[in-house]
């Protein structure tokens, strides 16, 4: 029986040197932005801003590599609470609340998202792999809460899937231009929309 071994030697270290540098990236964008400057991200690391370059050969590698960072955490979010027993409206909210929770982080995603609808952009081909990959998560996920009555099944759920993802981008944008917005309260009452279509007729009909 053989076993997995962990990298020794110069390729642990180096693996170690980049993780240093990509979480080093991840704390300075979160706290500023996309303004955080290489240089800041070289003294968090203590390294030179041209050995950055070694491990991510331009600022777009790095930008890029933040962001899926962000969506590993998110969906750590998200699914903690699921893990905890919480409802899909408390799993959305969660996400909702995660990018609250990280400003700069958002705004690096909004900016990059908005530059990559761009063909040539170095960002296009993570945007669009990561919806379209994200969009066939949700679906299946939707369609097996519409076979157990979770969520209404009047609606295709690839389309509320791809709804779900424009509600949470959109009140990301909003919540920027205005941090007053409570996204995840929001976000709940969205999720509760998704309810069967004959829990809203009961509900019309008691109103009656």
């Amino acid at each position: 029986m053989t076993s997995q071994r962990k990298p020794r030697g110069p390729y642990r270290k180096s693996a170690e040197r980049r993780e240093q540098i990509l979480q080093a990236a991840y704390e300075a964008i979160d706290e500023h932005g996309e303004r955080a400057s290489l240089q800041d991200i070289a003294d968090r690391v203590g390294v030179t801003q041209p050995a950055l370059t070694y491990y991510f050969p331009t600022r777009d590698d790095l930008l890029l590599a933040v962001l899926e960072r962000r969506d590993v955490m998110g969906k750590a979010a998200s699914t903690g609470a699921a893990v905890e027993g919480a409802s899909m409206v408390e799993g959305m909210a969660a996400s909702a609340r995660h990018t609250t929770n990280h400003p700069g982080l958002a705004k690096l995603y909004v900016t990059l998202s908005a530059a990559a609808t761009d063909p040539e952009s170095p960002a296009h081909s993570y945007f669009h792999d990561r919806y379209r990959t994200i969009a066939s998560e949700v679906t299946r996920d939707f369609e097996e809460q519409q076979r157990t009555g979770v969520i209404r099944a009047d609606e295709p759920a690839e389309h509320l899937a791809r709804v779900v993802l424009a509600v949470l981008d959109g009140l990301q944008i909003q919540w920027m231009h205005d941090p007053t917005v409570d996204i995840a309260a929001i976000a709940e009452t969205f999720t509760r929309m998704l309810a069967p279509s004959a829990d809203f007729g009961r509900e019309e009909k008691a109103a009656d």
